[in-house]
């Protein structure tokens, strides 16, 4: 009997003891506020991501529209399948022996707002796998697969798809598959509607292929390949010569009233893979420089050496009517000009004199336009440019 009564004090104790933690845990509930209506029943919310601004099963619908977009990349090396933790990729399949490996990463820039602005997202994908991918190409390497990043604060499938869409296009012309990416809805980072895209690209060359400053000299010519527009590069100067002056995205473009400003604007960024490789293979190009931001000042001295001096003739080229008008829109000088934009002109070449000709119809077969705008010179400490007679 005294044992039985000392079992029912404990079991007093243990209920007192469990009834002061619940009401203790009220007590912190209603502090917080999850705990509403306690006059009609204490009812508590369940909340969920989506309550947060995070949909999941848009992220999944995104996914299964994007599986047949990244398969049509495949290539010898990767089956460009989604849904694994990280992408694969077989050097040895792809037919490397005693390879290096090149990376590189880029984004769009402020592109992106005149692509949200105009709301047409069918090109961007296709400038971020460009950045990236000619980036590698100056090497001399293969791009051989890409990822990409994309965030928002609120997810649009319909939208990621068209980026999505344009970055596996881009892929195929750059030949690299597409082995994977990563989707953020972040809810509180940014506006409705906005953005940013960030690409991830990884290449390959054989150790003997590797492009290097090693063989550039005095005397090499300096070759032109013709950009499709403004690439991704100056868009902060440019939305803030448009915004100044009043002009609409939409309304045609004063200097090609055929198409709106808009059209012009986004044109995707050329991609010179197969071109530059199948001139490098070729054994006739010597160095490559991809024009981005720094233009034409900033670029060349990258891959040049020491004590070389790139002389470029700025009428070696017809300078495209966008960049006349925004030199004009603008006031802009022609040295902020070319250390700015590309002006025309997305990639050069530097090739040995009696090689131009060669690499120039090879270029031009492989669809470039291609213009001889200069020569190395001499010159004394950094390897530096000058742009004589650019016209706007």
């Amino acid at each position: 009997m005294q044992q039985y009564s000392r079992s029912i004090s404990h079991v007093d104790m243990l209920r007192s003891f469990r009834e002061e933690q619940f009401f203790q845990l009220l007590r912190i509930a209603e502090r917080l506020s999850l705990i509403r209506n306690c006059s009609s029943g204490g009812v508590i919310n369940s909340y969920t991501y989506k309550d947060a601004g995070v949909d999941i099963h848009a992220g999944d619908r995104l996914v299964d529209a994007i599986k047949p977009l990244a398969a049509s990349t495949r290539r010898p090396g990767a089956d460009a399948a989604l849904g694994g933790f990280s992408g694969l990729f077989d050097l040895r399949a792809a037919g490397y022996q005693d390879p290096l490996l090149l990376a590189a990463t880029d984004g769009v820039g402020t592109k992106l707002t005149v692509a949200i602005t105009a709301n047409c997202h069918d090109y961007v994908g296709i400038d971020l796998v460009a950045m990236c991918v000619n980036d590698l190409v100056v090497q001399g390497a293969e791009p051989l697969l890409f990822l990409d990043y994309y965030a928002a604060g609120k997810l649009s499938v319909d939208a990621a798809t068209a980026i999505v869409t344009g970055i596996a296009a881009g892929c195929r012309l750059a030949g690299c598959a597409l082995i994977g990416g990563e989707t953020a809805e972040m809810p509180g980072m940014y506006r409705d509607g906005d953005y940013d895209l960030a690409g991830f690209a990884v290449g390959a060359v054989e150790r003997n292929g590797l492009l290097d400053s090693s063989a550039i000299a005095p005397g090499d010519v300096i070759l032109g390949l013709a950009s499709s527009g403004l690439h991704a590069n100056g868009f902060s100067l440019v939305r803030r010569l448009i915004d100044d002056g009043g002009h609409d995205y939409r309304a045609p473009a004063p200097f090609s009233p055929d198409v709106s400003l808009a059209e012009v604007l986004l044109r995707p960024t050329r991609i010179y893979v197969a071109s530059c490789l199948a001139v490098h293979r070729a054994g006739l190009i010597k160095g490559l420089s991809h024009i981005t931001g720094g233009g034409l000042i900033e670029n060349p001295p990258r891959v040049l050496p020491n004590d070389t001096l790139a002389r470029i003739n700025g009428k070696a080229w017809p300078m495209p009517p966008l960049f006349k008008w925004l030199a004009q829109l603008g006031g802009i000088d022609a040295l902020e000009m070319a250390r700015t934009f590309n002006c025309g002109l997305g990639m050069i070449a530097i090739v040995a004199p009696e090689d131009a000709t060669a690499a120039t119809k090879l270029f031009q077969a492989r669809g470039e336009t291609v213009w001889p705008i200069g020569v190395i010179e001499m010159g004394g400490g950094p390897a530096r440019v000058e742009v004589s007679s650019l016209e706007f």
